[in-house]
């Protein structure tokens, strides 16, 4: 074979886990944020298509109460995010979705906002749920502050200081959100308005483009405050604290459902993230790639050791991840440079490590070939459609699922421990709850988002059918046994997609519904899980993204757009920073010049002990 040849000889097909492997509750609820998060891959395009923010409108009171407005304008639209802020008592603040009223609440417009649409949106957008949105809003979304961080903010700045970055490690934001609606909820604009939207056409990145523009405003909100309770000394905030401040989210059950109810949409999420890791471990690394890879494992090691959290189990896992790293980066500077280094690295974590410590290693692996990884991330979506085969035989069937759903008939469904959890709804908002089983009402409520029971169910009516009729076709079983059709159609599908189904009985007591929650944070960019019980969290995202002023800069470079996953506490000059923030028309400071680009206080930490930019 010539050189030309061998060039030319197409690669291997590509190695990835199976899905016995991945998709373990366990394993999913170990997942990090990677570059194929949704916070990454929409700050890469507003960076890449030099997007726009712009504050067109700013009515806050000198207690912070009030109207703004901010701009977003893309090469092929125009947007406005509407924040409306108001005073809440301390009684009435809650978390839970129960809430009716809550100190921030938002949507994101298609278009322009003229005065009569802003006037149906100040008297609908504040009710939530209980609001007629117009159907050009996008995104409905709700926050509450973190009390002692705002407090603690304004009073800093009011004195000319900078607050503690220490208040931002602990808990890493001012507002965190309840709920980000889209999707045609209560009146919204339908998901199909968005599926020709060059925008926003993949999945979330619309939610997340409301949740930027929040953190954006809670920026200029906490600024406002401290200049007006002290106009003399205030200052504005660091521009390391600003990149340090992100936006939190308070998440229970009602997220769960969402994993069981689009297994097509999970596997193609999951199919990405898997397929950037095979692409990594073919990479023949190079020196500068391992140097990369330490700096990473040593930011991702501070990051952890850095993260508070109040939960006895996460906060053990995150010590345990860290205590293994030094282990990590003795084994990266120590073994020889191969072409197959990475994949003995997976293989070395797989026999060493904690499931959180191999995904972490497995999201450092992907960080490293952004040219190879990121073109996934216009496969995040996909159009889901269960389908059913009525011709294929029912023998066949049978097959397939003691195959592929291996996992669902190993449970036993009857036992104490097996059936120990039901799902129901909740009549006050209609979200997802957990019961015991035997001891608590609502079971003959329960809802089937538990597969495994279901499929080991028509598995064992189709054994039974079978005895009579060996020739059968689905088509005459369910003529038959009709119930059994949605089971069906989910097998015949997703033995094509084979990462759709968690392979966990979700009636087990053992089973912890933490798992399915991180599960999909992850995906999202969610960092610095903080646990409150195993039925809620709250999270962080876009801690240490680029900021507005840096967006709007159109820097030469916009490699650092993309290089700020696991922030680290900035260390701070003393001394008073200038008030900052967008003026109305869009200019970047009160004096409308352009701030320079700036290294955050990780990103030179990092330079400093010789990571590669990318």
């Amino acid at each position: 074979m010539s050189n030309r040849d061998w060039v030319l000889a197409p690669l291997a097909p590509l190695n990835l886990r199976p899905a016995d492997e991945v998709m373990r509750l366990e394993r999913l609820g170990s997942l990090h944020a990677c570059r194929l998060s949704f916070v990454r891959s929409l700050m890469r395009q507003m960076g890449r298509q030099r997007w726009q923010i712009s504050r067109v409108r700013f009515d806050l009171d000198e207690n912070g109460y009030g109207t703004a407005v901010y701009r977003l304008q893309t090469p092929y639209g125009r947007y406005h995010g509407v924040m409306f802020a108001q005073a809440l008592d301390d009684e009435r603040r809650s978390d839970r979705v129960i809430a009716d009223a809550w100190d921030v609440t938002f949507g994101l417009v298609e278009g322009d906002v003229d005065d009569s649409l802003l006037e149906q949106m100040a008297a609908n957008v504040p009710l939530q749920e209980a609001g007629r949105q117009h159907p050009r809003v996008l995104v409905l979304s709700r926050a509450n502050k973190s009390l002692r961080n705002f407090a603690h903010f304004v009073e800093a700045l009011g004195n000319g200081q900078q607050p503690d970055p220490q208040w931002l490690t602990r808990v890493g934001y001012l507002y965190r959100t309840t709920a980000v609606y889209g999707n045609g909820k209560f009146g919204l604009a339908d998901f199909a308005r968005l599926h020709g939207n060059p925008d926003f056409r993949r999945p979330f990145s619309v939610q997340m483009a409301g949740v930027y523009l929040l953190r954006h405003f809670s920026i200029e909100q906490v600024e406002h405050l401290a200049r007006s309770q002290s106009p003399e000394t205030a200052c504005g905030l660091a521009i390391e604290l600003r990149r340090y401040l992100g936006i939190g989210n308070s998440t229970g059950l009602g997220m769960a459902p969402f994993l069981i109810n689009h297994p097509q949409l999970i596997a193609q999420w999951v199919t990405q993230r898997e397929t950037a890791l095979a692409l990594a471990q073919r990479q023949a690394p190079s020196e500068e790639e391992r140097a990369r890879l330490i700096a990473l494992t040593k930011r991702a090691q501070q990051h952890l050791a850095e993260t508070v959290t109040e939960d006895a189990e996460q906060r053990e896992r995150n010590v345990a991840t860290v205590a293994a790293l030094p282990d990590v980066l003795s084994w990266l500077e120590s073994v020889p440079l191969e072409e197959n280094l990475w994949a003995q690295l997976v293989a070395w974590s797989e026999r060493t490590l904690s499931l959180e410590a191999q995904e972490l290693i497995n999201t450092l692996l992907i960080e490293l070939y952004p040219e190879q990884v990121d073109p996934l991330e216009e496969q995040m979506g996909v159009n889901e459609n269960l389908d059913l085969e009525p011709d294929m035989p029912l023998m066949r069937l049978r097959q397939l699922i003691e195959t592929h759903y291996g996992w669902a008939l190993s449970h036993d469904y009857t036992s104490d421990e097996g059936a120990y959890w039901f799902w129901y709804r909740s009549a006050e908002k209609e979200e997802p709850r957990l019961g015991v089983r035997d001891e608590e009402p609502g079971a003959e409520k329960e809802v089937p988002i538990a597969m495994g029971p279901r499929v080991a169910h028509s598995h064992a009516a189709i054994c039974e059918f079978l005895e009579d009729t060996p020739r059968a076709k689905v088509v005459d079983f369910l003529l038959a046994k009709p119930r059994h059709k949605e089971i069906i159609r989910r097998v015949q599908t997703l033995v094509k997609a084979t990462y759709g189904d968690i392979h966990a009985n979700l009636w087990h007591r053992e089973m912890k519904p933490m798992h399915l929650l991180r599960t999909k944070l992850a995906f999202f960019g969610a960092s610095r899980f903080d646990p409150k019980s195993d039925r809620w969290v709250r999270i962080t995202l876009f801690q240490g993204a680029p900021l507005v002023e840096e967006l709007n800069a159109e820097p030469e470079d916009l490699s650092h757009f993309d290089d700020w996953s696991f922030p680290l506490q900035p260390q701070l000059e003393k001394g008073c920073v200038a008030p900052a923030g967008l003026s109305p028309q869009g200019d970047q400071s009160p004096q409308g010049e352009r701030p320079p680009l700036q290294q955050s206080s990780f990103q030179q930490q990092r330079t400093a002990k010789g990571g590669v930019s990318l």
